[in-house]
């Protein structure tokens, strides 16, 4: 298993509570994957939001890409996986971005593809905001168009979206044959797109047995187009590790007790504008990405025991989120990575 985390942007991940002591700065974000590195972590997950998801649109964030950059400048081995979403970006200057920072982390950047969800974000910044399917043959036009500059001296594409002709870019990334391209999806036309164009599959927290079912999927339809498989499968959660069950119960409960805050301004697109296969509730949007879902609650053993589960049905990517994220990191990195190896080496000796 890969441990990850989501990167602090947002000020936190709570939408019930005011003030998690995580603010939305650079100095922030850089105290916490320069901590998490030392800490053994392996991949940041940067999410691109131009407003704020979690604590209301008025509230202040970080931008992904130009984060991105500053951060691979001043870490050495921690992956930084950075989400594009098509409709706000020019494949071929993205092409070239991302090449560039791959440079800058000597290989350490990566994509996690996002079609979009948030109709209102995209009116007040310009995105061309299209229905689902449309979305996604955007996306496919784009991930054609990255893979093409990274891979050929010159690269003409005229497709319904986009049109370049003769385009070169030098230099080309570090990573070869490109910087993996990560996506998430649950729609049918969604898992069509990664499945033939991605190298890895992200989920929203799920039930080991939802999340399990997932992975068979998408390792079916990755066969029936090509013989190499994805590379990683990964899946956003939200850890309560406390010394007691009772505490990590309490904790759950003060944070799901829906207050109904500005933080909850994009749930209406979320639910409508997405294809989910699973429904979800106000309170299940209390924190982001369904990280609820996986009920990683507990003391450092019962967690443990449900990574190993996740392990066990194809999950080799977890991307933790946790409040105040600094503290809880280092938690879980001290008290459960350890547990997840004696556990394992149990099961292997058994």
């Amino acid at each position: 298993m890969k441990y990850g985390f989501w990167l602090p942007i947002f000020g936190g991940w709570l939408r019930n509570v005011e003030n998690e002591g995580m603010p939305p700065t650079y100095d922030y974000a850089k105290e916490v994957i320069q901590s998490a590195e030392k800490w053994g972590y392996d991949t940041t997950l940067i999410a691109e939001l131009f407003l704020n998801d979690i604590k209301g649109t008025d509230a202040d964030s970080l931008e992904a890409w130009s984060t991105a950059a500053a951060l691979a400048a001043v870490t050495e081995k921690i992956e930084i996986m950075t989400a594009v979403r098509p409709n706000f970006h020019n494949p071929a200057v993205t092409a070239k971005m991302a090449s560039n920072i791959d440079h800058i982390s000597n290989g350490r950047f990566t994509l996690n593809v996002v079609s979009g969800w948030w109709a209102g974000e995209a009116k007040q910044y310009g995105g061309d905001f299209t229905e689902h399917d449309e979305r996604y043959d955007r996306t496919t036009e784009f991930l054609e168009i990255l893979k093409g500059l990274w891979n050929e001296e010159k690269f003409s594409y005229k497709g319904k979206f986009y049109d370049i002709e003769n385009t070169q870019l030098a230099p080309k990334p570090v990573q070869r044959p490109n910087p993996v391209l990560y996506a998430g999806g649950e729609s049918e036309k969604g898992k069509r797109v990664i499945t033939s164009l991605c190298d890895a599959y992200v989920m929203h927290g799920g039930t080991v047995n939802e999340v399990r079912d997932k992975i068979s999927d998408m390792k079916k339809r990755r066969k029936l187009v090509t013989d190499e498989p994805l590379k990683s499968f990964g899946m956003a959660a939200y850890v309560i590790c406390r010394d007691t069950e009772e505490e990590a119960l309490e904790e759950l409960e003060r944070i799901t007790t829906v207050k109904e805050t500005s933080g909850y301004a994009g749930f209406k697109d979320f639910t409508s504008k997405s294809q989910l296969e699973q429904q979800i509730q106000l309170q299940d949007y209390s924190v982001s990405n369904r990280g609820l879902r996986p009920n990683l609650v507990g003391t450092p053993e019962q967690i443990a025991k449900k990574v190993i589960e996740y392990e066990q049905a194809g999950v080799d990517l977890l991307l933790l989120q946790c409040s105040p994220q600094l503290e809880e990191l280092e938690r879980f990195a001290k008290q459960v990575m350890p547990k997840v190896e004696e556990l394992r080496t149990e099961l292997t000796n058994s």
